[in-house]
């Protein structure tokens, strides 16, 4: 079980390095956030949101599902150390 668990946090920690590498640096001008997403938060916000305030349009309407789904992985992650904890000493 213990040589699983190994693998397993080896594979996932390989991954996460590999991935790595397609995030842009810190600041680039280049950023794909950068280039396509802002403008057409600047320039669809009002036509997509009916929200007269650009920043609340953002972080009420397009924000809000990212919100939604941290806080379902939070909720979910909280649920599980308590199964787990739970559990006590018992196998």
């Amino acid at each position: 079980m213990k040589t699983w668990a190994l693998v397993s946090v080896l594979l996932v920690g390989f991954l996460l390095i590999w991935a790595e590498g397609d995030i842009p640096a810190i600041g680039d001008s280049d950023a794909p956030a950068y280039n396509y997403v802002a403008d057409r938060y600047i320039k669809e916000a009002y036509n997509e949101t009916d929200t007269p305030n650009m920043v609340t349009a953002i972080l009420a309407d397009y924000r809000s599902y990212d919100t939604l789904g941290e806080l379902t992985v939070i909720f979910t992650a909280g649920v599980a150390v308590l199964l787990l904890l739970r559990r006590g000493g018992r196998l």
